[in-house]
């Protein structure tokens, strides 16, 4: 418990003071955001904004880690390694697509398929690897059954298939938080919440571990309590990384944040036998990224005609006149209750079924 109030604290800490340190070095060799034009009038006046903050989230929840590892003086698991690869991985994709944005100064970075490409590699590694780990009773950081609230009986699926379903969830949740990324601290605190969610989830894990604790609703999970300081520090260093960028940002997220944050999601999901309950838990994310596939199926079945005025949905509300700063809060809101929801029907599961 010790390790995850330390990994907390240091994400926190790391990138409380950190992005003050980034937003002066990113500001004096210019790389600032681009915006599109076709996007809200509004968003005009954030040209320049420093970009790439996700960098710093990077950093501080692998040197939060290290720390909190360190300082308790007891040593990774191999599940906590694979998803901080994951979440690294991605997060370098990221910012290789927003560094081309600045450095070529246009609103598009990397080429569609080359990203696709470099998000499939680093999923498909990560899948790949995660079925091969196995500790003393021949548990795998991930399993090859879709889970809910924990591997659902008689779903378990061919090892293509399961690299296939990683994919999916991975690409998913990732461009789920990039299209969230679009107001002042949207996907920043609504990633803290759902963060924050999987720290209580692990916890929860660890207390009913089948490994320390044996019954009919033990959890077959491996290393909850190390994902559980990852978790913490990626709540910390959200929560940091949002008082300089709520609204006015100082300094946004970029694809390196939103990638990363959005594959961390998934690679919880995946380990603690929660995969489509994030669809609850992370429900925002979804509503968003179904508001452009709606608006996409929407204007080629209609010849042109709009569904939304604006995609992904919060640019919609932007266009009807609603302040930038009321979305984000009300956004907040209904992430809040998505993240209460999906811990109510976890806890659930499990008194129901003691």
């Amino acid at each position: 418990m010790r390790a995850i109030l330390l990994g907390g604290g240091l994400g926190l800490l790391g990138t409380l003071l950190g992005t003050r340190f980034a937003i002066s070095v990113l500001v004096s060799k210019g790389y600032g955001q681009l915006i599109r034009d076709d996007g809200p009038t509004s968003h005009h006046t954030k040209r320049g904004t420093p970009t790439m903050g996700g960098l710093v989230i990077m950093l501080s929840v692998l040197a939060a880690y290290a720390l909190a590892k360190l300082i308790t003086h007891s040593s990774p698991s191999a599940s906590t390694l694979l998803l901080l690869f994951l979440f690294t991985g991605l997060g370098v994709v990221g910012f290789l697509d927003d560094y081309i944005k600045i450095s070529k100064q246009r609103s598009l970075g990397l080429r569609t398929k080359t990203k696709a490409a470099g998000q499939t590699l680093i999923a498909l590694v990560f899948a790949y690897s995660a079925l091969r780990f196995e500790d003393s009773r021949g548990t795998t950081p991930i399993s090859s059954a879709i889970s809910f609230t924990r591997d659902l009986p008689n779903w378990e699926l061919p090892t293509v298939l399961v690299l296939a379903w990683v994919l999916i969830m991975v690409a998913g949740t990732s461009n789920g938080v990039n299209l969230a990324d679009g107001l002042d601290g949207l996907a920043t605190g609504s990633a803290a919440m759902v963060f924050g969610a999987y720290t209580i989830v692990n916890i929860w894990q660890n207390n009913q571990f089948c490994q320390l604790t044996q019954g009919p609703k033990c959890y077959e999970v491996r290393d909850p309590l190390d994902l559980a300081v990852v978790a913490a520090a990626l709540t910390g260093a959200c929560f940091g990384f949002l008082w300089w960028n709520a609204a006015p940002a100082k300094i946004i997220l970029g694809d390196t944040g939103s990638l990363s944050l959005g594959g961390a999601m998934a690679g919880l999901a995946l380990m603690t036998r929660t995969e489509t309950l994030l669809l609850v838990i992370g429900g925002l994310f979804v509503v968003i990224t179904l508001s452009v596939i709606a608006q996409v199926g929407w204007f080629k079945v209609t010849n042109g005609k709009r569904l939304f005025r604006m995609a992904p949905l919060h640019h919609h509300f932007e266009l009807k006149g609603w302040a930038e700063v009321t979305i984000v809060i009300r956004f907040w809101i209904i992430c809040g209750l998505c993240v209460a929801g999906g811990l109510g029907v976890f806890y659930a599961e499990w008194v129901v079924g003691a």
